[in-house]
């Protein structure tokens, strides 16, 4: 495990003290200099230094940053920012009149030319949409309507409600989500998270009769984690 000498490498590549970081990150200097040396943080603490420092937890915990050489490092923490939502991903979403996000709805016919409108504000107005005041109001949902069978037992035909997922390093082995591509549009498929290794993602489907693929990070668009299916 790299953390300690990675937590040091990144503070200073980002010109900062001990005093500073610690104060931003509201901790004492002496827990930050033990965690620079041998004592690991509790995983709250870790979260809040991977997110000051923009690195995933995973790049920080497993990567041996010190042996990467400027250029190549800059990379790979321009990529981390990347995949974690860092660089500007604005969502197109729609309100009602007392400001509350609506839950828009893509049907099987809208999915066509999604990929065409999904940034466009005209287009997303369009949708149909609702709200929904059981869901946690800090997160984003759209309705997706399932097609064909390969995702069965969700039927052809099914709506399925999802959640925005921005930080697509949070994307979990196995679970079902909606993958917007530049190349096939909106997918629904089991998902395996290989982007820290290999910058792809695996798309699988739950009927057996369908190969699983591969999509590259830069070909994807949008992310949605699938929550329920509307019956």
């Amino acid at each position: 495990m790299y953390l300690h000498s990675n937590i040091k490498l990144l503070r200073k590549r980002k010109g900062l003290t001990q005093s500073i970081m610690s104060e931003s990150l509201d901790i004492s200097r002496s827990k930050l200099a033990g965690y620079e040396l041998s004592i690991s943080p509790p995983l709250d603490t870790l979260v809040k230094i991977c997110e000051y420092l923009e690195v995933s937890v995973d790049l920080m915990l497993k990567e041996n940053l010190e042996k990467y050489p400027a250029h190549k490092l800059r990379d790979i923490l321009e990529t981390s920012r990347y995949l974690k939502g860092r660089d500007l991903r604005i969502l197109t979403t729609t309100v009602d009149a007392q400001g509350r996000e609506l839950i828009e709805v893509v049907s099987q016919k809208a999915k066509a030319s999604y990929l065409a409108g999904f940034s466009d504000p005209d287009f997303i107005g369009e949708l149909p949409r609702f709200y929904l005041p059981f869901l946690p109001q800090d997160k984003k949902y759209r309705v997706f309507q399932v097609d064909g069978d390969s995702m069965e037992p969700i039927p052809d035909g099914a709506w399925i409600i999802c959640e925005y997922i921005e930080d697509w390093t949070a994307i979990r082995d196995g679970e079902k989500y909606v993958i917007v591509t530049a190349q096939d549009g909106v997918t629904f498929k089991l998902t395996y998270n290989q982007l820290n290794k290999k910058r792809q993602l695996l798309l699988c489907s739950s009927n057996p009769l369908y190969t699983p693929f591969e999509v590259k990070a830069e070909t994807v668009r949008e992310v949605w984690k699938y929550r329920m299916m509307m019956v």
